[in-house]
């Protein structure tokens, strides 16, 4: 699916996406939390009760929620998966406990719930998401708690846009971080969305928060494999995609890191029902699970459901066997 609408920062794309992420299409909500929605069998001894585990219609969200699934059932809890099209729709079916969890991305869901709570005008001129994740979680904390949401931790993995160019490119001019690009006055030329050119975090943000000497935009999509053929090919030096893109050095490419933090904190946190599912062990067993994925391990498993066509719980499976969060 298409990231564009990350670009758009705070609030820009709330209102007509329901949140950067959630796109695409999927399966509805059903009422019933054993509904025709969930995936193919349900999971664990359900000793300890049934728990509900919400995804958006989109690679990553699958596996994440195969993953919470994945720990929640080694912790005795009977779990399901369900995909939920948009943001707009599981949000509120986690306040009202049809969901019991959800993969969330902090910047995102603060600025989703801070226009639900204050509206869209009032989010767009007062941001709450950042790129420092601690106070972005805080924000999101105070948004969530009065509606009867928990906000779990933030973890080392992060999902949000990021900008990469050749490897021969990077060493040719001593490049690592998007300051060294700025401080270089190297003409660049960005492989991204059309809409690149307006958005604070794409070419404007790179503009005054680095210095970089952005001379067009090459509208070829964000972190398609023109965008990156075109970067390869020399024809633009710059590419937009994100921190998860499995493929990038497939085609000679490396990041830059956004080493001024550009990009507000897109961590990946679990959300919950605090009613429902606000209990110490469900809280524990996520936690061993943000506390190992990484951002590399995310990309990886993108690519073993994109590029080899596996299934969300099959690499979810394996990953946490191999973390040992779950018993082969």
């Amino acid at each position: 699916m298409s990231r564009t609408s990350r670009l758009a920062g705070a609030v820009i794309g709330i209102v007509a996406l329901a949140g950067s992420l959630a796109a695409c299409g999927g399966d509805s909500l059903e009422k019933d939390k054993g509904g025709t929605a969930a995936s193919d069998a349900d999971k664990g001894s359900g000793k300890k009760g049934s728990l509900v585990v919400g995804a958006a219609a989109f690679t990553e969200s699958k596996v994440l929620a195969e993953l919470y699934a994945g720990v929640l059932s080694e912790a005795g809890y009977s779990t399901s998966v369900t995909t939920v099209k948009n943001r707009e729709l599981y949000e509120p079916s986690l306040e009202k406990g049809e969901i019991d969890v959800v993969p969330e991305y902090a910047a995102t869901i603060a600025e989703f719930l801070n226009a639900k709570v204050n509206g869209a005008k009032a989010a767009e001129a007062k941001p709450v998401a950042s790129g420092d994740t601690a106070a972005t979680v805080a924000a999101l904390e105070k948004l969530a708690t009065p509606r009867g949401l928990k906000v779990l931790p933030a973890g080392a993995a992060v999902d949000q846009n990021a900008f990469a160019v050749t490897k021969e490119f990077a060493d040719k001019n001593k490049l690592k971080t998007l300051s060294d690009l700025g401080a270089s006055k190297i003409k660049v030329k960005i492989a991204a969305g059309d809409e690149c050119e307006v958005r604070p975090f794409c070419a404007p943000g790179l503009k005054k928060t680095y210095g970089i000497d952005v001379t067009g935009i090459d509208p070829k999509g964000v972190g398609t494999p023109q965008s990156k053929q075109a970067v390869k090919d020399g024809k633009d030096q710059l590419v937009l995609t994100t921190t998860t893109d499995a493929v990038l050095d497939t085609f000679g490419l490396v990041f830059l890191e956004d080493d001024k933090k550009l990009q507000n904190a897109d961590n990946v946190l679990p959300v919950l029902n605090a009613e429902d599912a606000g209990a110490q062990d469900i809280a524990d067993a996520l936690g061993k699970l943000t506390d190992a994925l990484t951002t590399q391990d995310l990309a990886e498993l993108n690519r073993k459901v994109d590029a080899e066509r596996a299934k969300p719980g099959d690499v979810a499976r394996e990953y946490l066997e191999t973390k040992g969060l779950i018993k082969k």
